[in-house]
């Protein structure tokens, strides 16, 4: 699995369950930094708070915006809506791992976001506190899922200016901070058995 951090709640994540590499992409939306992309290609878009904004997508991807559960192209894709109307909650499951993503969330998660995110490998949270939780919050979140690898998102960066820097809630989570990197490589073969890690991206 090889993620790569769009900015906000974006992400690219390149996956190859059999013979054939499939693109995911989460949160493709506009901004209006230049450093956005204008468009990409994909097989599979999920999008935490509807399609609104999305910036162009070549290609012919199976979309996902809405509670459910479906599989395409070897990925099996799990979603149940987050607090609010048109906000979803995704986990993942291929390569024999699996990831959950939180979106925007603000809000304390419930039983239902609690039982689908259940032994989820890695955990996609938000950390910035701009419309989504603040660094302390996060690290909450974080200790009531208790993922093996936690990739911050959300946080500073040209598209959030104001957000919280990444640093803040590393002083909250208790780890050791990595180097930041351009892209995370992840095996199943290497997932943490005991010990969280912890994954900091720089924004492509």
């Amino acid at each position: 699995m090889h993620v790569t951090w769009l900015g906000n709640t974006g992400f690219k994540i390149q996956v190859k369950p059999f013979d054939k590499e499939v693109t995911i992409l989460i949160d493709p939306y506009k901004y209006e930094s230049k450093s956005t992309p204008r468009n990409l290609s994909a097989d599979v878009v999920l999008f935490t708070r509807t399609q609104d904004n999305s910036i162009t997508l070549t290609g012919e991807p199976f979309i996902l915006e809405t509670a459910g559960e479906c599989e395409t192209k070897d990925v099996l894709i799990t979603s149940t809506q987050g607090h609010n109307a048109g906000e979803c909650v995704f986990r993942i499951d291929t390569e024999n791992m699996s990831a959950g993503h939180l979106g925007l969330m603000k809000s304390k998660l419930n039983a239902e976001h609690l039982s689908m995110l259940s032994n989820v490998d890695i955990l996609f949270v938000p950390v910035g506190g701009k419309d989504c939780f603040s660094p302390e919050e996060a690290a909450k979140v974080v200790t009531a899922v208790q993922p093996r690898i936690i990739i911050p998102m959300a946080s500073k960066s040209d598209i959030d200016p104001d957000a919280a820097e990444v640093s803040q809630f590393v002083k909250h989570i208790g780890l050791a901070a990595p180097e930041a990197e351009k892209k995370a490589i992840i095996k199943q073969k290497n997932l943490p058995q005991e010990d969280m890690q912890l994954i900091i991206l720089t924004k492509e």
